[in-house]
């Protein structure tokens, strides 16, 4: 969540990226980013990296998180493999700069979309699906008795600075005239270190991110999540918009993850449809989502079964929210606004036809 100081760098590369995605001679896409990421053989995923739930390194010094599930579907659909990541921890105030320069392909890591990163006139981002609806949230000890806003009237706050958060921040308690003292930080780390230490009364963030880092705390339960909502805020993979037939691929690789739950298919029974789809020439919504028939992978410069690659690496997106942070994690978030559009939410696949 941050605002991005690097908007000339990325301005200045997506001239020389418009070029980058264009119709090859078979009907398929030529996209120097799809050439650039087969040809070193793996994907470099920017992620947070120290986020309980979204990304962070396991026990086992393996990377694990909804985020990483993202770059992991990615490169099962691409390159075949969803062991073929490079992640690179970003911070928020590097994660634009490392887009644009092309250091990175795909950035998965809590970022909001809003209209300034995706301009043109902006950061130049190309904004893949929503894979989580968020809110900005405050974090409080419960000894301190804090019930909403108004109990943070002429205390600090802890937040990271040059963010939407601090924007937020400051746009709420204008709006309600609390006056308060911003302590700001540079990183993520920084900030909820500060809070720890009793330099501010509470701490702002996505709520989910409150909740990712309080379950690291050394006692969870003495904070509590203000029964707050600030703001929207769309957590969205990004890539450049210099290369659009990019953008395309990793924008359907996430539907496709999304139409999967919605479709019934799953990690463990998606070779089971496939085989049926294969058997069933009348199943024709099946099909051509599985890649049995039609051309939708040679649209996007991607294998015919890239769906069948993506879902068998991770699971469908419920699976992935369970698994991560849903109700067998130690988030143990509500679905809310995550749940699928027939059930109330807002996740939501156009047709794939």
């Amino acid at each position: 969540m941050l605002w991005n100081r690097t908007r000339t760098l990325g301005a200045s590369l997506l001239a020389a990226g418009l070029l980058a995605g264009c119709a090859g001679e078979d009907g398929g896409v030529q996209s120097q980013k799809l050439s650039t990421i087969t040809g070193r053989g793996k994907l470099i995923c920017g992620v947070e990296g120290k986020l309980p739930g979204f990304s962070f390194v396991g026990p086992d010094g393996k990377y694990l998180g909804l985020d990483v599930d993202v770059c992991k579907a990615v490169a099962a659909a691409v390159l075949g493999d969803p062991a073929k990541v490079e992640y690179r921890d970003l911070n928020s105030s590097e994660r634009f700069a490392a887009l644009a320069s092309g250091e990175v392909d795909l950035l998965s890591r809590n970022t909001t979309m809003t209209l300034s990163r995706d301009a043109p006139g902006g950061n130049g981002l190309s904004f893949a699906p929503t894979t989580f609806y968020d809110g900005q949230g405050v974090l409080v000890p419960v000894a301190s008795g804090i019930k909403d806003l108004k109990g943070l009237a002429g205390k600090p706050i802890c937040v990271e600075s040059g963010t939407t958060t601090e924007l937020n921040l400051a746009d709420r308690m204008r709006e309600q005239n609390i006056p308060y003292t911003p302590l700001k930080f540079q990183t993520s780390d920084q900030t909820f270190a500060a809070y720890l230490g009793d330099r501010c009364v509470a701490v702002t963030s996505d709520r989910s991110q409150l909740a990712g880092k309080r379950t690291s705390f050394p006692n969870p339960d003495a904070h509590t999540l203000l029964p707050v909502v600030m703001s929207k805020e769309p957590l969205t993979p990004a890539t450049t918009n210099g290369d659009p037939a990019w953008a395309d691929a990793v924008r359907w690789i996430v539907y496709g993850l999304m139409q999967a739950e919605e479709s019934g298919i799953t990690q463990a029974n998606v070779d089971a449809k496939l085989a049926e789809a294969k058997a069933n020439t009348n199943q024709a919504d099946l099909r051509r989502f599985l890649g049995v028939e039609g051309d939708f992978g040679k649209l996007l410069g991607l294998p015919p079964d890239f769906v069948v690659k993506a879902v068998k690496a991770v699971g469908n997106y419920g699976e992935i929210f369970d698994r991560n942070v849903g109700p067998a994690s130690a988030l143990k978030l509500d679905r809310g606004l995550n749940r699928q559009w027939k059930d109330g939410g807002l996740i939501y696949s156009p047709p794939f036809r």
